[in-house]
């Protein structure tokens, strides 16, 4: 039984490594010519550069330095020439010659320089590198990448020291490194930082072809000693056991996955000064980011069965290993002898180094071998595993593209700014504003109450002197009337002179009375003076209102800049999308199976059920009375229901039960519990069931006629079970296969229904779907064959094509042949050619013509191409050939 592998390395210290151009292959030249900026996602041209080996020596251990005592090595190096020399015995032996020979003697500084370093330094340059250890077990393959260094700094491990590296090299402000740790366990990839993790499916991008695990856990790296942290915690969780050839044999392969975000120097610097905003934004040119990916492969070692003494589960292990290594080699056999077909897809191993070998990586090997003549063989076959992986070439190509995300969020700051700033300088004139309006109304206030009681107190003057004078006068005027009696001749002269006063008295009084109105007439216009200096301010504030509405206005059109430039950068990622190349399809493939008619039911039966319990069921049934099992359904006693409901759902997978069902009312039953019971056991047995009832073709008709494809429609819609969902699309998919009832199908929602279920995304259930797709698309097909149907197919009207295509090429054998097939059959109708064009699925028609190991499927997909008229002259533009 496997065992968990302790903590194996140790912890490292910081050191300058220096570059070593031994083993390091060129990159390329400088004047190599990328891709236009304007495009995005732009790669360098192609360059070539072959996969670099280097051979290391393990010195001898204890146990060989006893038993092999008498003997010689196995192994002679000569690393000056680069050579090693394998005997065959003591006068002969065959010579090899790798890129580097690594002595026993070697540290690890110095294999990580020949090794590691070069393809770490193509990785921050934005190339993808690889570096991998291959070799028999306890040769000193995960010593040689995975040490940590814990108690000795100069042993750290070319894992370590890469990090190390990248480390030295980035900016933590603009660049980013991430890191996944797996582990290949028994062909199931297995997540070390989250063993909870361990069924990662592998997922390849149809357009591109490259490979990816987003099931992963992905974690962002900041500095040296997390990282050690993290590789420490994925030690912890590798499987390793003990054998007769190595105290810690690894029993998996172990990937180190590091993706890095480098920024090219050079990009936008906004001005500090204000500018037009307008030539701003026309004139952005986005930064750059290079994206390279390091992956670290620690293989596990290759062992022969009766030397390592593996035996229960471990040889169990044993066999896998050995056989993932098989593939691999097979897969490096085919590329180094140019062969045009690579078997990528017979391992998970090779599926996730495809880009290692024969890609567009920069990949460095390095086979460890041992020293002892008793493990020559073993020896011999990792000497020639590298000396066959030197023959291999890959295309390396440099990624870059824009940093849209950078630039639009320095844009996004830069509108924050300018808009903090216009609210600043808003209210800064809003204050002012408020200031001037409020000293303009205390200062007319002031001057208002001023006036007012200045002419309040000549008011009063006057009207004193007034009276003042009336009074003076009348006495006067009785004085004179009373003179006048006394004094008769004399009284005319002296009335002659009273009038000549009284008249000299009124001029005065008309003077004063005259300077009063002037005085009054000065403070009214003192008044209307300070009016205008009122008015005067508030057309100040005018003013400034309207500096704040142009500052909006001008903020308006800021927004709309911005907005006019996210389109712009939209409609340039479309253009760029639009432009990439269609990538060439593998023509690898695992060997398909026969299509099969699935019964959904058959899990409903017990999983270690036998004849007697169906015999015991049989009994039952003949006893008790199928109208009392049935009158069963219906009983308040929930228990009582699901076991009522089980033995019917057993009696009706025996086909002899299924007519004598549906004549007791069972169909109807069954169809009754699906309406009224939301238990999830009681609907799941239900429609396992009905699923079995609509095997026969009579039956259908009954099911549809009772509304049964609404209620099984419902039912796929609220359930959320995979194995409830398994059942009601094994019922839809029965009932796909009858050729009359296609319309009421479609138009009662049971297309729909179907389509809906892959939300699930659970096997069996896809399953299902693309079996009752295929019942429906081969109905269909007849139907158009005998001229009783006309029109496109009502699949591609419900939007089942985008994921038919995206399935076609399913990991599953029994999805990808069901939708092979329907594929096929919806091809044969003229109608669908075009939209089926528009949305992909020539080029799997194609490779189902190819690699399809059915020989009737590929020859219905030959045969479909070859007849169709618009199959056949879009083959011609593209340059197709059958």
């Amino acid at each position: 039984m496997a065992t968990v592998g302790g903590n194996r390395n140790g912890v490292h210290r910081a050191s300058n490594l220096r570059t070593s151009s031994s083993f390091k292959s060129k990159l390329p030249p400088a004047n190599v010519r990328r891709s236009s900026p304007a495009s995005i996602g732009g790669v360098a041209e192609s360059v070539s550069g072959r996969v670099r080996v280097a051979v290391r020596l393990r010195p001898r251990n204890a146990e060989e330095q006893v038993a092999d005592a008498d003997f010689a090595d196995c192994v002679e190096l000569q690393p000056e020439l680069k050579r090693l020399k394998l005997r065959k015995n003591n006068w002969d032996s065959d010579t090899f010659e790798f890129d580097e020979v690594l002595t026993e003697f070697a540290s690890q500084k110095r294999v990580y320089e020949v090794v590691a370093k070069p393809v770490v330094e193509s990785v921050l340059d934005g190339y993808n590198g690889t570096v991998m250890a291959y070799g028999q077990t306890g040769t000193g393959k995960t010593y040689t990448l995975g040490r940590l260094g814990d108690e000795d700094t100069s042993a750290r491990g070319i894992m370590v020291r890469s990090m190390e590296d990248i480390l030295a090299n980035i900016s933590p402000e603009t660049d980013s490194i991430s890191v996944s740790y797996l582990q290949l366990y028994m062909e199931t990839i297995q997540d070390l930082l989250y063993p909870a993790n361990d069924n990662i499916s592998i997922v390849e991008d149809q357009r591109t072809g490259d490979v990816s695990l987003p099931g992963a856990t992905v974690l962002e790296i900041r500095d040296q000693q997390s990282f050690v942290e993290l590789l420490r915690l994925g030690e912890a969780h590798r499987f390793a056991a003990n054998t007769r050839l190595n105290t810690e044999s690894s029993r998996s392969h172990a990937l180190l996955m590091v993706q890095v975000k480098k920024s090219v120097p050079g990009g936008v610097d906004f001005p500090q000064e204000s500018q037009n905003h307008s030539s701003l934004v026309g004139n952005l040119r986005p930064p750059m980011i290079r994206k390279g990916k390091l992956i670290v492969v620690d293989l596990a070692g290759s062992e022969r069965i009766h030397k390592s003494g593996s035996e229960g589960h471990m040889l169990e292990e044993a066999k896998s290993i050995n056989l993932s290594l098989s593939a691999l080699g097979k897969c490096i056999n085919a590329l180094a002898e140019n062969s045009s077909h690579v078997p990528v897809r017979d391992s998970k191993l090779t599926r996730l180094l495809k880009d290692s070998f024969g890609g567009t990586s920069r990949t460095s090997l390095i086979v460890t071998v041992g020293p002892s003549p008793r493990h020559r063989a073993e020896t011999a076959s990792t000497i020639m595993f590298g000396q066959r992986a030197m023959k291999v070439e890959n295309m390396l190509k440099i990624k870059e593209e824009f940093d849209y995300k950078s630039l639009s969020k320095r844009l996004e700051m830069e509108i924050d700014k300018l808009i903090a700033e216009n609210e600043r300088q808003q209210k800064v004139y809003e204050n002012e504003i408020e200031r001037i309006r409020l000293e303009a109304q205390k200062r007319v206030a002031e001057a208002e109450r001023s006036y007012v009681e200045i002419l309040e107190e000549e008011k009063t003057k006057c009207q004193m002197d007034y009276m003042e004078s009336i009074k003076k006068l009348e006495e006067k005027w009785t004085f004179n009337q009373q003179k006048h009696a006394f004094n008769g001749e004399n009284h005319a002269y002296a009335g002659g002179e009273e009038a000549a006063e009284l008249k000299r008295l009124l001029q005065n009084e008309i003077r004063l009375r005259k300077a009063a109105e002037e005085e009054n007439h000065f403070l009214k216009n003192q008044l209307l003076k300070f009016s205008k200096e009122l008015e005067s301010g508030n057309a100040n504030g005018f003013s400034i209102q309207e500096v704040l509405e142009e500052e909006s206005l001008q903020k308006k059109k800021l927004e709309e800049e911005v907005r006019v430039l996210r389109s712009q950068l939209a409609q340039q990622s479309i253009e760029a999308n639009q432009t990439r190349s269609y990538p060439e399809r593998g023509n690898s493939g695992n060997p398909l199976l026969g299509i099969d008619s699935l019964t959904p039911l058959n899990d409903l039966r017990s999983r270690d059920g036998n004849n007697g319990e169906r015999a015991s069921i049989a009994n039952l049934h003949e006893q008790v009375g199928l109208h009392k099992i049935l009158s069963l359904l219906e009983s308040e006693d929930a228990n009582v229901r699901i076991h009522a409901v089980k033995v019917v759902a057993n009696l009706a997978a025996e086909e002899a039960n299924q007519e004598k069902i549906v004549e007791a009312g069972g169909l109807t039953s069954l169809l009754m519990l699906l309406r009224t019971y939301e238990d999830e056991t009681i609907r799941r047995i239900a429609a396992g069931a009905i699923a079995n009832l609509a095997m026969n073709e009579a039956n259908q008709e009954l099911i549809m006629a009772q509304g049964g494809i609404c209620l099984l429609a419902m039912t796929a819609g609220d359930a959320e079970d995979p194995q409830t969902l398994r059942m009601v699309a094994g019922a839809i998919a029965n009932l796909c296969g009858n050729d009359k009832l296609q319309t009421r199908l479609r138009s009662e929602g049971g297309i729909k229904a179907l389509l809906g279920m892959v939300r699930c995304r659970h096997p069996d259930v896809l399953s299902q779907v693309a079996r009752g797709i295929a019942n429906f698309a081969k109905c269909e097909s007849r139907a158009s064959t005998q001229g009783t149907r006309d029109g496109r197919s009502l699949l591609i009207e419900d939007g089942a094509l985008p994921w038919i295509v995206q399935n076609a090429n399913n990991e599953a054998s029994l999805i990808r042949r069901h939708v092979e097939l329907a594929l096929c059959h919806l091809a044969q109708h003229e109608v669908n050619a075009k939209e089926m064009i528009s949305g992909g699925a020539l080029w799997e028609l194609v490779r189902i013509s190819r690699d399809c190991s059915r020989e009737d499927i590929r020859a219905l997909a030959r045969r479909t191409l070859t007849t169709s008229s618009t199959f056949q002259a879009e083959m011609r533009r593209l340059r197709i050939e059958v």
